[in-house]
């Protein structure tokens, strides 16, 4: 049960971040997450009142935690798909999966397969290979690899606080994590005075962002809320990348160099090693 929560949750979290990808290239980044989050959180609030039960204490440092890195994560991810190909960020963004199996390894001493150290290989190779582009007889960095490999970063050190606070429940936490995300990105919008402007025609996409983002979370808490271990559930969770990228190869027709196209496939074959492996 645990891996089907988490490959649903890759799913919901495909669909959400090609949408959120998509709208970051016409609307501000912080405005698609200003924007789109507070549905999730209603959605996740109405959830919460119906149960009726009271809130976890020790799931509200854990969660807070989490939100903020995966909010910063998520905040990166959209730049990266707004400034470069979707085909190239979302894979680098992806390598994620290998940080929560590190800490799997050197806290609760699960131990790293022969297939899982090949996938790390690739998933990196893959990564630096994708991130590279000839452009007038010079190889330089693709656009928005930096912001991707932040987003990496990120969302790797998110799956660890965020399935230590759902070892026990998976609701609060992750209303918890919106709660706190809604804040952050709200704090920020009001810090910068730059009120979300421009919406008219934008809003069910930016609706439907929100609840598949949110329904991520959800679905990753449920996983780990089922006693996964955190190294096969956030790599299976991890896996959102796949639909990302064939979103953007079939919908928007993108297409990036051969050397690129390559590096993209080892880096997903890299994350489905790790995930064999596990």
């Amino acid at each position: 049960m645990a891996a089907l929560l988490a490959l649903a949750a890759s799913l919901s979290w495909g669909f959400g971040d090609f949408l959120g990808g998509v709208k970051a290239r016409v609307l501000p980044s912080l405005t698609v997450l200003a924007a789109s989050q507070p549905f999730g959180l209603a959605a996740l609030g109405i959830v919460v009142a119906a149960r009726g039960t009271g809130i976890p204490g020790d799931e509200v440092a854990w969660a807070a935690l989490a939100a903020f890195f995966g909010t910063v994560g998520l905040f990166a991810f959209y730049r990266a798909m707004a400034a470069g190909a979707i085909s190239v960020v979302t894979p680098i963004a992806a390598v994620a999966a290998g940080i929560p199996v590190i800490w799997g390894v050197a806290v609760s001493g699960d131990q790293i397969s022969f297939l899982q150290a090949i996938g790390f290989v690739a998933a990196i190779g893959g990564s630096v290979c994708a991130s590279l582009e000839l452009r007038a007889k010079r190889t330089q960095i693709a656009a928005g690899v930096g912001w991707a490999v932040l987003a990496m970063l990120a969302f790797g050190a998110y799956y660890v606080p965020m399935h230590a606070a759902s070892t026990q429940d998976w609701l609060w936490p992750a209303f918890l994590f919106r709660c706190t995300s809604v804040t952050l990105v709200w704090s920020v919008v009001l810090a910068r005075r730059a009120r979300p402007t421009g919406l008219r025609g934008h809003w069910p996409a930016l609706i439907a962002i929100g609840f598949l983002d949110t329904g991520g979370n959800a679905l990753y808490a449920a996983a780990s809320s089922s006693h996964g271990l955190i190294s096969v559930v956030s790599v299976l969770a991890s896996l959102y990348p796949v639909v990302t990228v064939l979103l953007a190869r079939l919908l928007l027709g993108e297409r990036v160099q051969r050397t690129q196209d390559v590096g993209v496939v080892v880096a997903l074959v890299g994350v489905v090693l790790i995930t064999a492996g596990g």
